[in-house]
């Protein structure tokens, strides 16, 4: 990802926004990347493609989630009760 400077941007938002037209670019402050500039398209389509990520709660999680989590769940405990002694 292209990097600009705040200074940058203010010094030149041409040069930032054209690069920004071609893909996003990262805006920087104090050395450290602070912004995202983008085209509003691709704001939009990154939008409509959602987080795919999803919180349950214990009787809402599906099955193989559950047949995954438990045995880890046991384990912990059990390395949590051999620490204890």
């Amino acid at each position: 990802m292209q990097k600009f400077t705040t200074v940058d941007l203010l010094r030149d938002t041409k040069t930032v926004t054209m690069a920004a037209d071609r893909h996003p670019v990262a805006i920087t402050q104090h050395r450290k990347p602070r912004y995202v500039l983008m085209t509003y398209d691709e704001f939009e389509a990154m939008k409509s493609r959602g987080d795919p990520r999803r919180v349950y709660t214990v009787g809402e999680a599906p099955q193989e989630l559950i047949d995954m989590i438990i045995p880890e769940l046991d384990r912990l405990i059990a390395e949590g009760e051999d620490a204890n002694g």
